[in-house]
């Protein structure tokens, strides 16, 4: 690779890296396996820099996270450890509603299937229309507009708490 392309490299990833990561940790639900993922996606990316710089880099560096999520969401679950950098005894405010639906949607994400969790993120965190969704996921819009419905009905179920938070706020 030469010096120019590097640079471009390395430009891209100071400019994108804090947007690409929020959509790395949405997908995981981890601080450390969104920046394993996004730190494989971005190995991939630089060693394909040369063509995917003059194109759309940041949609093909999104589309790589979303496919690498999925291929890890495929591994055997046997393994896996899962870090965290909290202590589980901290002194502050009770906060013990938020956590508790905090935990409860998590919950309920990881049970959703891959493609279905994948839609949810590009559709709002990502505030991608759905016919770019598609494409990613390659499949057709219709198909992403009943997987986000079904994902929502399916969170509402597995969250009843969500469901009765919002009634309160209404």
């Amino acid at each position: 690779m030469d010096f120019e392309t590097r640079q471009d490299f390395t430009a891209f990833v100071g400019a994108r890296s804090p947007a690409l990561f929020r959509t790395a940790l949405a997908l995981t639900g981890h601080r450390q396996q969104a920046e394993d993922l996004l730190q494989t996606v971005l190995a991939k990316a630089y060693h394909r820099w040369g063509d995917v710089r003059h194109g759309h880099p940041e949609a093909y560096v999104r589309k790589a996270l979303y496919r690498q999520q999925v291929s890890w969401w495929r591994r055997p679950m046997w393994g896996r450890e899962v870090v965290t950098d909290r202590f589980p005894d901290s002194p502050g405010t009770d906060r013990t509603d938020q956590v508790d639906l905090s935990l409860a949607l998590r919950k309920s994400l990881r049970k959703l299937a891959p493609k279905q969790r994948a839609v949810l993120v590009m559709r709002y965190l990502d505030d991608l229309p759905d016919e770019e969704i598609a494409q990613v996921l390659r499949c057709k819009p219709a198909t992403v507009r009943s997987q986000a419905a079904r994902a929502l009905e399916r969170i509402r179920v597995l969250c009843p708490e969500l469901v009765d938070r919002q009634e309160v706020r209404q």
